[in-house]
């Protein structure tokens, strides 16, 4: 944002420029399970080592870069294999990811109302000024402006918060008129002679709100809230294809549950957007566990069982999803103090939390997976029979089994209202299960 000022950005496209600032990696999940698949390792920690390497070039930091995420801990002659494919793919690889992350982020850009402005620059935050970036390859000023300061911005924050000041400045200068536009470089060059620049760009998490240059940008309705969950529900459902389509799945169920059980509109509404947004907490759990086929270890369980409090973590900081923070963190809860991650029991669960948690593990154990077919009605029913009423609420179980059929048409409902959306970037690619979200 300083370096638009810097420039003399119109004040319109400032508040364009946030959002894409603020939206940017919107697409990452969706790429998240491909780049398991090719690499094999942890795709978040692949990703953030991905950002000090110098991808365009094939030499000593990609080679070293290779090393250290291509099927590490695999026999040696699978290693190999692996990181021989690897790099005879490698510009095929590169572009694919970056394209499903770039169509996809731009795509829950417009989906959430913003500016198309915002959307092209999160599509283009991937290009170079030399035209080697992705996924089009544009040059120079054929980028959008905004997409230049974005890939600017990115680059010196990873440089900035991997090493400091210097490192982030040399970065810059380095990779001026291949990377960068120069006229972008200059003006950073001579914002990073100011002390109160780099004091802003530490206290990044506490200035951001202030540096919002206008208000207007989305209307506060329903709609809009609506319209930010649905989005956010595709975000997380595209972490792990085995996820496709299980938060409006929950949604749909618990809407279901809560009608039958007469709730009022507003508590309906509140119950449907915490079941849509109930899982952001699991875009921290690495795909290495996510679409792992067999049995997790004792660490990995570790790991899924702190997503239910990164969600309320997440959710609470924001003013319209406080409320719902503590019914979206208790998805994992029992009734008997046996779930996660607080081990909390009936007296501390509301009826929505538990509406929640019957939804929850219906959708997990109606959904397909690649070591069993969808489970069948009776025999879903039957597996939650044996926890009612002692660890699901009897309630909230009998409303589910007299409103399954309800249950499925609201999903559908949820699901047409993103339908186009989920279609144009649906990943097919099916390797292994989401055991984190089986029951």
């Amino acid at each position: 944002m300083h370096i638009a000022k810097e420039i003399g950005l119109p004040i319109d496209a400032q508040g364009d420029l946030y959002y894409a600032l603020l939206m940017k990696d919107a697409g990452c999940s969706s790429n998240a399970s491909r780049m398991f698949q090719i690499l094999g390792t942890d795709d978040i920690r692949a990703k953030s080592d991905v950002k000090t390497t110098d991808w365009t070039r094939v030499g000593w930091e990609s080679l070293q870069y290779a090393l250290a995420h291509v099927r590490t801990g695999a026999p040696f002659l699978e290693r190999v294999r692996a990181l021989f494919d690897v790099a005879v793919h490698q510009k095929q690889n590169a572009k694919e990811l970056v394209q499903i992350r770039c169509e996809r982020g731009a795509a829950i850009a417009r989906r959430i109302g913003l500016p198309e402005a915002t959307a092209a620059a999160i599509h283009s935050v991937n290009e170079l000024w030399n035209g080697s970036g992705q996924p089009d390859g544009l040059r120079g000023k054929d980028i959008p402006l905004l997409g230049r300061i974005l890939t600017l911005a990115q680059t010196l924050d990873v440089f900035y918060s991997s090493y400091d000041a210097g490192a982030a400045l040399k970065v810059a200068q380095e990779r001026s008129g291949r990377w960068f536009d120069p006229n972008l470089v200059r003006a950073f060059h001579s914002l990073s002679k100011k002390e109160s620049f780099w004091t802003d760009v530490e206290n990044a998490p506490a200035k951001v709100v202030e540096l919002e240059p206008r208000q207007d940008v989305l209307a506060n309705t329903e709609t809009t809230l609506d319209n930010i969950c649905l989005a956010f529900a595709d975000v997380i459902d595209a972490k792990s294809p085995f996820t496709y389509r299980h938060s409006t799945g929950v949604a749909g169920a618990a809407v279901a549950i809560a009608k039958t059980l007469s709730m009022s509109d507003p508590e309906v509404t509140l119950i449907r957007r915490a079941a849509l947004l109930h899982d952001i907490g699991k875009l921290s759990v690495p795909n290495t566990i996510l679409d792992k086929p067999g049995k997790l270890t004792g660490d990995e369980w570790d790991v899924v069982r702190k997503h239910p409090q990164y969600s309320y973590e997440i959710l609470k900081r924001i003013p319209n999803f406080r409320d719902l923070s503590e019914i979206a963190a208790s998805h994992h809860e029992k009734l008997d103090g046996t779930g996660y991650f607080r081990g909390i029991a009936a007296d501390r669960l509301s009826r929505p939390a538990r509406i929640l948690v019957v939804a929850d593990i219906y959708d997990a154990l109606s959904a397909k997976r690649p070591y069993r077919d969808a489970l069948p009605l009776e025999t879903v029913l039957e597996i939650m029979q044996r926890d009612a009423p002692h660890a699901l609420d009897g309630s909230c179980f009998e409303a589910l089994k007299s409103s399954v059929v309800s249950a499925s048409s609201v999903a559908s409902d949820l699901f047409r209202l993103s339908l186009s959306f989920q279609q144009e970037h649906r990943q097919t690619d099916v390797l292994s299960p989401d055991p984190a979200s089986v029951a």
